[in-house]
């Protein structure tokens, strides 16, 4: 039997049970931070998923993923990023909220500079959206701005279980490759937030390109292609003029069971990323000062011990984030 619930009995984002930052008193995150100092950051998008699907898609993907793995081991959540950032082909679509990338850099950092600043050094931004090529650059920017010791990491749930993808003629339980909203996207919804999946009014697309097959990888470049998905533009369609229905694929063929088994293997990978840290670092432990910044120790001490224990704040060192 496994020792995740899929799928879940509904969600936890106005729960006051501990799981989510902002629906804790300062009180409870000072005690929190005494025995985890570990958040987890959901990335999600507001974006148009056909018309079966609910707009917010990929971040209750990763909401419902962070739940059940914070109750497991103990770390907190912070309330989801909503809006995200997107490729080029997304333009123009009704029900797409784009973000632009240095907008959308500029919130993370200054999230995560708020976080670290109550005590929350290590931070894990689980992203549930195609958004994998601006996560990194907003970490590091953090980074270079405030050089302090903390975990940062950006975890892309479908790049921590690639095998878990394979189509039927590879011995996996999937008919069509992940595009987007489709029959892989959609099972993995079935499997975490069925309230907001109505298949009822689910409709299938052709995707297609204008290369012949061998050079563009498709969602999570879970092909191996030479060119990763969002690193090109004009090899294909734009999605509004191509796929106006909203999804890129066959979302009639998606099913929860085909799904479960990858959500209970993320699961467990997302479990052991968040012991493994925490194992490494104990709450209050970070990476060792002296290897991780130039900054002068009497200054990063300041901030580490922080302005309501006689320290200072992280905005000492940089404003605006």
């Amino acid at each position: 039997m496994s020792k995740w619930q899929i799928p879940p009995k509904g969600g936890h984002m106005e729960s006051a049970d501990g799981l989510y930052l902002q629906n804790m008193t300062w009180v409870q995150i000072t005690e929190r931070l005494k025995k985890n100092d570990l958040i987890i950051i959901p990335v999600g998008s507001t974006e148009n998923h056909g018309p079966h699907a609910c707009l917010g898609e990929d971040t209750f993907l990763v909401t419902r993923m962070a739940e059940q793995v914070a109750q497991k081991v103990g770390c907190t959540i912070a309330q989801p990023i909503w809006y995200g950032s997107h490729p080029y082909h997304h333009m123009g679509m009704p029900g797409t909220i784009i973000v632009q990338e240095e907008v959308f850099c500029g919130q993370l950092r200054a999230v995560m500079a708020g976080l670290w600043n109550m005590g929350f050094r290590k931070q894990i931004l689980l992203n549930g959206h195609g958004q994998e090529y601006v996560i990194p650059t907003a970490i590091h920017q953090f980074a270079k701005l405030y050089r302090v010791p903390g975990v940062f990491i950006n975890l892309n749930w479908y790049h921590a279980i690639q095998d878990q993808f394979k189509l039927k003629a590879d011995g996996g339980p999937y008919e069509t490759p992940f595009i987007h909203a489709d029959e892989v996207e959609t099972s993995w919804s079935l499997a975490l937030f069925p309230e907001f999946i109505d298949m009822t009014k689910a409709v299938d697309t052709t995707p297609r390109g204008f290369m012949p097959p061998g050079h563009i990888d498709k969602a999570g470049n879970l092909l191996k292609m030479p060119i990763c998905w969002y690193g090109q533009v004009g090899c294909g369609p734009m999605e509004i003029k191509a796929t106006p229905e909203g999804c890129v694929g066959k979302s009639t063929l998606a099913a929860a069971k085909k799904a479960k088994p990858g959500v209970e293997a993320l699961l467990n990978y997302l479990e052991k990323l968040c012991n493994d840290i925490m194992k490494t670092f104990p709450a209050g432990k970070l990476p060792p000062m002296e290897e991780v910044t130039e900054r002068d120790k009497a200054e990063v001490d300041a901030v580490v011990k922080g302005p309501l224990n006689g320290g200072k704040s992280i905005y000492t060192l940089h404003y605006p984030p």
